[in-house]
């Protein structure tokens, strides 16, 4: 298991800072995990298989 830092989240998926949270905010993104007072990060296999979702609606798979 690795923890990504948002910024390296916002590389991976090709999303802005905003557009993940908003994502969050809906509940259609893995949340995030406080690391500290002003750390966050996520979970890189939660961000995977939040991927796979994604291609899946689409009727692509790896």
């Amino acid at each position: 298991m690795r923890f990504l830092k948002l910024k390296e989240v916002m590389q991976k998926i090709a999303l802005s800072r905003s557009a993940i949270y908003r994502k969050m905010n809906d509940n259609n993104f893995p949340q995030s995990i406080n690391l500290g007072d002003r750390a966050v990060a996520l979970v890189d296999s939660e961000i995977d298989d939040w991927m796979e979702v994604c291609l899946g609606k689409r009727g692509i798979r790896k």
